[in-house]
């Protein structure tokens, strides 16, 4: 029986460039002659014509699928939605803004035949991003590998293969606060880095600004470590140290000056700092409990308003 290829994109706003990414997906499906592919977009609540444009290209195209979200979820819960609805043997998460050449796929697919059940891309160069997110993308994957439990190899996106073994794992998990590669780091397997040139975004506008950056960063570093919480005890301890030497000063000034007066200065810096801990500590734990709210809501992790293209179930 031929082999089976999901790829899954994740689409928001990409009325710009969806012609040119269906082109170049069904440039490199001619390559691949000896795997039957699907092609899942699932279309994140997009306000301009991505969806449309994508349901013409279904009724010409019967492997191209559609999940269509009632809003936007966001990108990790639209990748976890391509993954379920995937049925390929070998499934590829790939962005619909061609900075992930599809090309590259079929040296994925190669490595996965030979015997890896993950397959992810390493960037190497990274053209037509800021100087200012390129630093900062370079001390996340850092940060993060620093904190997490589990390795997560740097410099590494979505972008990747992986055996159907990989994806039946990672639909059994079902976390809100979705951190697909980490996750994906998490569950195992032989899994093996493949260096590729990132190009530029081809059309449109990143999705990504820094707002969301920031709270991706922040789901990454809470999903996969408990150590800021370990980091707010030993902030505890080292607050309650300084203050103990400061007790340590006053009562010393005290008895060794007669004519001493309390100053407010030191009262008002032992104050600021001290508030300033606890409110960083009561954050941290507020974001952990934040999850675990959102966690036992059991809410469904998306809602699909329409699924098109896909083989009636009889």
């Amino acid at each position: 029986m031929q082999q089976r290829l999901s790829v899954v994109i994740p689409c928001y706003n990409e009325e710009e460039v969806i012609s040119e990414t269906l082109k170049r997906l069904r440039d490199f499906r001619a390559t691949v002659l000896d795997m039957d592919c699907e092609f899942i977009f699932v279309d994140d609540g997009s306000k301009d014509r991505t969806r449309e444009l994508l349901i013409a290209a279904q009724a010409a195209d019967p492997e191209i699928r559609i999940v269509g979200f009632a809003r936007n979820f966001g990108h990790q819960t639209a990748v976890t939605a391509g993954i379920d609805a995937a049925s390929g043997d070998a499934v590829v998460l790939i962005d619909a803004d061609l900075q992930d050449p599809p090309e590259v796929v079929s040296e994925m697919i190669a490595l996965w035949r030979s015997g890896y059940h993950v397959v992810y891309g390493t960037r190497v160069d990274r053209p037509g991003e800021s100087a200012f997110k390129l630093v900062t993308a370079r001390a996340f994957y850092r940060v993060l590998n620093k904190l997490s439990d589990v390795p997560i190899p740097l410099d590494t996106g979505d972008f990747r293969l992986m055996d159907r073994k990989v994806v039946d794992v990672l639909k059994a998990m079902p976390e809100r606060d979705r951190f697909v590669r980490g996750m994906v780091s998490w569950v195992g397997f032989k899994q093996v880095a493949l260096p590729y040139r990132r190009a530029e975004r081809f059309a449109g506008e990143s999705k990504y600004p820094l707002r969301k950056m920031i709270r991706f960063a922040t789901d990454g570093i809470l999903s996969f470590s408990t150590k800021p919480l370990q980091l707010s005890i030993t902030i505890g301890l080292l607050s309650s140290f300084i203050a103990l030497i400061g007790i340590i000063n006053t009562l010393f000034v005290r008895l060794t000056t007669p004519d001493w007066v309390a100053g407010w200065a030191e009262i008002m810096v032992a104050i600021l700092f001290l508030g300033g801990v606890q409110l960083m500590c009561i954050g941290i734990l507020g974001e952990y409990i934040g999850r675990i709210y959102n966690e036992i809501k059991r809410r469904p992790l998306y809602v699909v308003q329409d699924k098109i293209g896909f083989p009636s179930k009889e």
